[in-house]
């Protein structure tokens, strides 16, 4: 997430925390009442964005893991390009042999 991304939506929450107050009052809620239920609102609201984030980084879901996962695919990639033909066959044999070995 960029700076701006994070200035936005702390900008928005800010004017969603100010529009759900106007709501409640417009509803017919009394100030403090109409305060503190826009003040429950937002609470709740990043309760569940940080669980939600919380369970992004205990799941690797998130965007650098991504990243990571597939230049870690590319690289791996790259290297089995780079092999000549016998060194592929080579390489084929002994995994095979390690998959026999790992069956018997």
């Amino acid at each position: 997430m960029r700076r701006i991304d994070a200035i936005g939506i702390s900008l928005g929450m800010f004017v969603a925390g100010g529009l759900a107050y106007l709501i409640l009052q417009w509803v017919g809620l009394d100030s403090m009442n109409a305060g503190i239920w826009s003040q429950v609102l937002l609470v709740s609201a990043l309760v569940v964005w940080v669980f939600s984030y919380l369970t992004r980084v205990l799941s690797k879901d998130m965007t650098y893991d991504q990243q990571l996962r597939d230049y870690e695919e590319a690289v791996l990639q790259k290297r089995l390009e780079e092999l000549t033909p016998e060194e592929l066959a080579s390489m084929q044999a002994e995994i095979e042999r390690e998959n026999q070995q790992a069956k018997g």
